[in-house]
């Protein structure tokens, strides 16, 4: 089995990306790795209800700030030392396998099955279908069953 140095999981709130935390901080304990724990406020999803409402994308980081705290919290309590919160703007499909994976130099890449987005999801595809064709490495994808 491999063992992984640099861990970056996508979170978003839903419960399979919860889980997807859960088996990533695992890995990180087994292997003494570094976690990045990362989320990314989908702008551009956000850019049509900006134009009506402009607090939204100010309360999407705060929800994000706050879901990254959280899980750095679990992080650390369950015995991960090295724990990196990262908040990005964009698209989750663009900036998770090709920005994030790159920049932090990741060995495997975790994330739920489904997250939140189920409408976008139908039309144009999963970013974990995304993240599994543009990574740069090695894909874990988490379902809840």
């Amino acid at each position: 089995m491999a063992v992984y140095q640099n861990i970056l999981v996508a979170v978003d709130g839903s419960d399979e990306s919860k889980r997807a935390l859960s088996k990533a901080i695992d890995l990180a304990g087994s292997s003494d790795a570094h976690l990045i724990i990362a989320h990314v406020v989908d702008t551009r999803a956000l850019a049509t209800i900006e134009q009506y409402n402009n607090t939204v994308i100010s309360q999407a980081e705060d929800y994000g700030e706050k879901l990254l705290q959280d899980h750095e919290k679990e992080a650390k309590e369950a015995g991960v030392e090295k724990v990196t919160t990262v908040i990005e703007h964009g698209t989750p499909k663009g900036k998770i396998p090709r920005g994030l994976a790159e920049e932090y130099k990741a060995d495997v890449v975790v994330a739920g099955a489904t997250g939140l987005n189920a409408v976008e999801r139908l039309f144009i595809g999963s970013v974990s279908e995304a993240i599994v064709r543009h990574a740069p490495c090695d894909v874990l994808i988490v379902r809840n069953r």
